[in-house]
């Protein structure tokens, strides 16, 4: 880095930008990804430098970044684009709850904000066992589904979430396999499933209940017969960061148990 802390971040994932937000290091944010919406103010005040896979290479390099901070091997071509210029990155791959807490400190650690960033974890790692020692009247069977052609279920930090909240996800055996093309389920084990409630979240697209509903053999699927199909909107729950933990575990306790007591609580 040519700063520590550095002063001036590009944020190519959305979670790296609310976590400073959280820790108030905002300032130091110089660009962030066509995805950011959390908090709302960040689409005003932050200029846009890439989508998820694409980034504008030049536009990144004329705001002179001390670092960048990225996500996973699908942003792989970007990270090398940068690094061959002599840019700084930063490359997270949080996969799970446990992951999300160590984003969040070494993040902090970064910018300089380690003891905030402590705090911040600590926050969400009480409020989780909070909810997770909570006495539930039953344990609804969860499917979660993050996309519909094909497919693709048991993202490990969502699989996690649904236990906390209460639930059983049918298929938190495929949580360990990080890419998404090893977790393609074949819609028939839906049905073999037999799931109380259906999740439905599909990244940059909306989600269409009755289309879910419509599936072949679908229709004696429990929560297809008692009509419970429900959207999480992707920016709450389908990035591994403050998001999930906060509004999207909120999200998960709600349509499972409704007027639950913990509904709006926050770190």
């Amino acid at each position: 880095m040519k700063a520590f802390p550095p002063c001036r971040i590009v944020c190519l994932t959305e979670e790296t930008v609310e976590t400073l937000y959280l820790l108030g290091e905002d300032h130091r944010i110089v660009g962030v990804t066509g995805y950011a919406v959390r908090p709302p103010q960040v689409r005003r005040e932050k200029p846009r430098v890439g989508a998820f896979t694409s980034a504008d290479i030049p536009k990144i390099i004329a705001l002179e970044p001390d670092l960048v901070l990225t996500f996973s091997d699908l942003q792989a071509d970007i990270v090398a684009q940068l690094i061959r210029v002599g840019v700084a990155v930063h490359a997270f791959n949080q996969r799970d709850i446990s992951g999300i807490l160590a984003m969040i400190r070494t993040l902090g650690a970064l910018v300089g904000a380690g003891a905030k960033a402590k705090a911040l974890a600590a926050r969400f790692e009480a409020r989780l066992q909070r909810l997770r020692d909570r006495t539930r009247p039953a344990r609804p069977r969860v499917y979660f589904e993050e996309w519909d052609d094909p497919p693709i279920s048991g993202i490990a930090w969502v699989s996690q979430l649904i236990e906390i909240a209460g639930g059983i996800d049918v298929f938190a055996h495929l949580s360990g396999e990080p890419a998404a093309r090893n977790r393609i389920i074949d819609p028939k084990d839906v049905i073999d499933a037999a799931p109380d409630v259906i999740i439905a979240s599909w990244c940059g697209k909306k989600v269409r209940p009755e289309r879910i509903a419509d599936r072949p053999g679908w229709q004696n699927i429990p929560a297809v017969r008692a009509g419970r199909i429900v959207e999480i909107k992707s920016p709450m729950i389908l990035q591994p960061g403050p998001a999930a933990l906060g509004d999207g575990l909120d999200a998960i306790e709600q349509i499972l148990w409704g007027d639950y007591s913990g509904k709006g609580e926050r770190v």
